[in-house]
């Protein structure tokens, strides 16, 4: 088995291939995030399009049946009930203007969850739970380096000669 740079597990790594692994798999969870908004909004953009859908047919199906529907409706129950024909058309306008309604509550219904997606929101309260997350996160402590006073004479001579 071997790590995400292709190192052996448990094999010590230097610094530049840790900071690149760590470069690495934050670009990737960066990346991942971005695509998880993306299906997020897709979705709430495709309730909002048959809400829309829905909205546009309740008028269609409002505007351009009435005529048609309310004669062949009137006439209608005019042949079975033998009422008057104001009262005919009256009951097939009310017929027309319920399943207008209908359309209308199923548009509703579906705006109501377009607007509940809260997709791209959480999203962004992730990404900014990951950010705090590396904000605070401590770098491993370091042995520090003695001064250079405190080195060895012999080590700053023999630095001295090689760079004259």
């Amino acid at each position: 088995m071997s790590a995400p740079d292709g190192s052996p597990v448990g094999a010590e790594r230097s610094i530049g291939q840790l900071f690149a692994s760590a470069t690495t798999e934050l670009s990737a969870l960066v990346h991942d995030e971005i695509a998880l908004a993306k299906a997020q909004l897709k979705q709430d953009v495709k309730r909002g399009a048959v809400s829309g859908g829905a909205f546009s047919a309740a008028g269609v199906v409002f505007v351009f049946s009435l005529p048609m529907l309310n004669f062949a409706l009137a006439y209608g129950i005019r042949t079975w009930s033998h009422w008057n024909l104001a009262v005919c058309f009256l009951l097939s306008f009310a017929a027309n203007v319920l399943v207008a309604g209908l359309l209308a509550l199923i548009g509703v219904s579906f705006a109501k969850k377009a607007q509940k997606g809260k997709g791209p929101q959480k999203v962004a309260a992730s990404m900014k739970e990951s950010a705090g997350v590396l904000q605070n996160a401590k770098p491993h402590p370091r042995p520090e380096r003695p001064a250079l006073e405190e080195r060895a004479p012999e080590a700053i001579e023999a630095v001295a000669r090689s760079s004259s």
